[in-house]
């Protein structure tokens, strides 16, 4: 299985701009700059797209293993907020926390617990992020 994203970028570091599409159509010459990067200029970025695979991500990796301990979650609410601090060796991704709500009927503190701990370490962004990854997990 593949999946395909690409990205054009125009002009230099700070005044350029550029976009990002996917395969899927979902992102089509989405814009993203130097400012929505590093600043707070309103528009997209590559470390918010990856906050958001995260998300999704462990979301879909927890129902799996919810559904492995026969339980079926009713919802599933992730957020992921990615740090991302300018090191010696240049800007990195240091670390994503992920706050998870989940309603999962019939299901103890223990289970979930071992089921969201589960996720986040099988998750396959999480597998391939170099980064602290930290979580608060709790039924809701």
């Amino acid at each position: 299985m593949q999946r395909k994203a690409s990205a054009v970028w125009k002009g230099g570091l700070k005044d350029g701009k550029g976009t990002v599409s996917s395969a899927s159509g979902v992102l089509s010459n989405t814009p993203y700059s130097f400012t929505t990067r590093f600043e707070n200029a309103p528009g997209t970025n590559p470390e918010e797209l990856i906050a958001a695979a995260h998300a999704g991500c462990f979301s879909m990796a927890l129902s799996g293993q919810l559904g492995a301990a026969n339980l079926t979650p009713e919802s599933i609410s992730t957020s992921a907020t990615l740090t991302m601090e300018k090191l010696e060796a240049g800007w990195t991704i240091t670390a994503v926390h992920l706050d998870v709500v989940a309603k999962v009927p019939g299901a103890s503190a223990e289970a979930f617990s071992t089921a969201a701990q589960n996720a986040k370490a099988g998750c396959p962004v999480s597998k391939v992020l170099n980064a602290k990854i930290t979580m608060d997990a709790k039924l809701g």
